[in-house]
């Protein structure tokens, strides 16, 4: 199961999937995943050489509305 901290953005996207999210798609300056069931689109970092930290980790788990359980309980 994903703690809550660092992770990186490939790991990201797999647990994202496993939510229910598809993607990622090219977007402006991100690319994003979508959740059909409720329209929402996500806006996901660009890959680079870094994790992506805790609040960063935070703030997309806020706008993709999965709480910190939700995100623990993931395997």
């Amino acid at each position: 199961m994903p703690r809550f901290g660092p992770i990186r953005r490939k790991d990201l996207v797999h647990f994202l999937k496993e939510l229910g999210f598809s993607g990622p798609y090219s977007g402006g300056r991100h690319e994003f995943m979508v959740r059909e069931s409720d329209r929402l689109r996500l806006a996901i970092p660009n890959p680079h050489s870094r994790e992506i930290g805790k609040a960063l980790l935070a703030e997309i788990l806020r706008e993709a509305n999965i709480s910190r359980q939700e995100w623990e309980k993931l395997k």
